[in-house]
């Protein structure tokens, strides 16, 4: 068949499985499929594909209707203008997410030598992006999943900031040992079990459990963040902690005045309350 063809036939295929903008994904999977850029696909919609490259994109498909996400077929995300590897042992990076990294970069080009810290550092996209913007920054990644480590490590290779990160398993902040930071940042498993039933085939199926839900009310883990992380902050540190829809109140009521000096919950561009910032207070009886 030709590249019309293909797609006619892989639009039908993807639609009927039930994928949202059937036409964009069939032709990402086929420019993918056949190493071409989109543009390529329209201006040359009558190339015949080969027999292999045929097979090769049949398998693609199949996998893609399977509710495989796109990205664990292509190997990769692009997030904060980077390219990101991932694989199904980390959670595919997600443009909230970026709020975190943003506004991290705002917080530390304000300090001298500043010292970051992830919690479930995942594929490293924040901790990378982080890195990547601001050269005098180090940083820690923390995670209970090897397999997760592994990840961190490449994309911290691949952008060349592997150098300034170190990563350590760990079960949220167990692994530390008197050490502080400028900064803590986390996209911590916010989703409840409930919610977790619900969610989309592609993230129930493919991403990792552990690092979507708490198997309780989502709170737990965001709970054990607040109130562990101003033992590892400095005077006057910051916390940067990405929240679930439905999830700003009972947040709010976690942070102690008398141990943060101020707190906010920035919006997405779909203006749901989705980030804490939160500051702590200078020389306070934790420090």
């Amino acid at each position: 068949m030709n590249i019309s063809e293909t797609l006619k036939k892989a639009n039908k295929i993807l639609l009927q499985n039930g994928i949202n903008e059937s036409r964009r994904e069939a032709f990402s999977l086929l420019a993918f499929a056949l190493q071409k850029d989109k543009t390529f696909l329209i201006a040359h919609s009558d190339y015949q594909l080969s027999n292999e490259e045929e097979k090769c994109f049949s398998q693609l498909l199949e996998r893609r209707a399977n509710r495989e996400p796109f990205q664990h077929i292509t190997g990769k995300q692009e997030f904060y203008g980077l390219d990101f590897f991932v694989t199904k042992e980390v959670l595919i990076p997600r443009p909230e997410t970026e709020i975190i990294v943003e506004n991290a970069i705002e917080i530390l080009r304000e300090i001298e030598n500043p010292r970051v810290c992830e919690v479930g550092v995942g594929s490293g996209c924040i901790s990378v992006s982080i890195l990547h913007e601001v050269k005098n920054a180090r940083a820690i990644g923390l995670d209970i999943s090897e397999k997760a480590l592994q990840i961190a490590e490449k994309n911290a290779r691949f952008h060349g900031v592997f150098d300034r990160l170190s990563l350590e398993k760990s079960d949220i902040f167990n692994a530390l040992k008197n050490k502080k930071f400028d900064l803590i940042v986390s996209n911590p498993p916010y989703i409840s079990q409930s919610d977790f039933e619900n969610l989309q085939p592609e993230v129930r199926y493919f991403d990792p459990q552990i690092a979507l839900t708490d198997g309780k009310n989502g709170l737990s883990i965001i709970e054990k963040i607040v109130d562990e992380s101003p033992y590892f902050l400095k005077p006057n540190g910051f916390l940067l902690m990405e929240i679930g829809v439905d999830q700003a109140n009972f947040v709010k009521e976690m942070f102690s005045p008398e141990i943060w000096q101020f707190f906010e919950i920035l919006p997405d561009l779909q203006n749901i309350p989705r980030t804490v910032k939160a500051r702590k207070v200078g020389n306070n009886i934790l420090d």
